[in-house]
């Protein structure tokens, strides 16, 4: 067996001789006393601790620290994230909405349209966002649009741009294009399995779930329209900077109490 409950445990225990007999909720109590949760697990990732991944780190906390000011300044730090290959389904009867007594249902069923790659831009100091539905996730679509996002904050002196390492974000005509563009623009990658450092990222989990669960679409241009005219909705309704907490002497901290333990 791979996932154990009570009443397996308490039947192995029989088998091998631990007891010559013992009820599944006598081994729940066992359990409890030990505070042990077999039944139970939890996925962890951890980033490799080491320099570089310190110093990549802490260059996006002091944007997210200094956000405000920048902004005084005259420089923009934004996230760039994708939400890719989001499903256009749509239920093959109508969905039932709730009335007294009883919740919404839904047809378990759907109708598969294709899909839409949506990808958003944050700005980190208005906590602002800007959407694009891009035809195909890669490299060259995203190049397409990156004049666009930079058009928006043409009068910025600098742009901080952070993002994680994906493929189309450290190919080698992105970088290229982006090298034409430098100074002005900055380009900040999370270190690998950090990309929770993201702003944008977490901006796409409360869009999701604002927007896009329990949704359903006859077609995919259903779903372009919808993502175009939810995030606009999202700016005037729920648009606020991001409250972050971790800061660089935290990280600092964080590294001496576990790096060595990764070793």
């Amino acid at each position: 067996m791979t996932h154990w409950s009570t009443r397996t445990l308490a039947q192995v225990a029989a088998e091998r001789g631990i007891v010559p007999k013992i009820s599944h909720s006598t081994v729940a109590l066992i359990l409890r006393e030990a505070d042990l949760q077999p039944h139970r697990s939890r996925y962890w990732k951890t980033p490799n601790l080491d320099a570089a991944f310190i110093k990549r780190t802490a260059q996006i906390l002091w944007c997210y620290e200094n956000a405000a000011d920048l902004a005084k300044k005259h420089e923009v730090v934004l996230c760039l994230d994708e939400k890719p290959n989001i499903q256009v389904l749509e239920r093959r009867c109508p969905t039932l909405p709730m009335r007294t007594g009883e919740i919404e249902r839904r047809e378990f069923e759907y109708i598969r349209h294709g899909t839409v790659n949506f990808m958003v831009v944050l700005v980190v100091h208005t906590g602002k966002m800007q959407g694009w539905c891009l035809e195909k996730n890669d490299g060259e679509h995203l190049r397409a649009v990156l004049p666009e996002v930079l058009h928006e904050h043409r009068h910025a002196r600098r742009v901080h741009l952070i993002w994680d390492g994906g493929s189309s974000h450290i190919a080698c005509e992105t970088r290229a294009w982006l090298r034409l563009h430098a100074p002005r623009v900055r380009t900040l990658v999370t270190p690998p399995h950090a990309s929770w450092l993201n702003q944008a990222e977490l901006l796409l989990r409360g869009f999701t779930e604002r927007y896009l669960k329990r949704g359903a679409w006859k077609s995919r241009q259903q779903l372009i329209e919808h993502l175009d005219a939810s995030w606009r909705e999202y700016n005037e309704r729920f648009a606020h900077p991001i409250t972050w907490s971790w800061t660089r002497p935290k990280l600092r901290r964080w590294a001496a109490r576990y790096a060595p333990r990764l070793c």
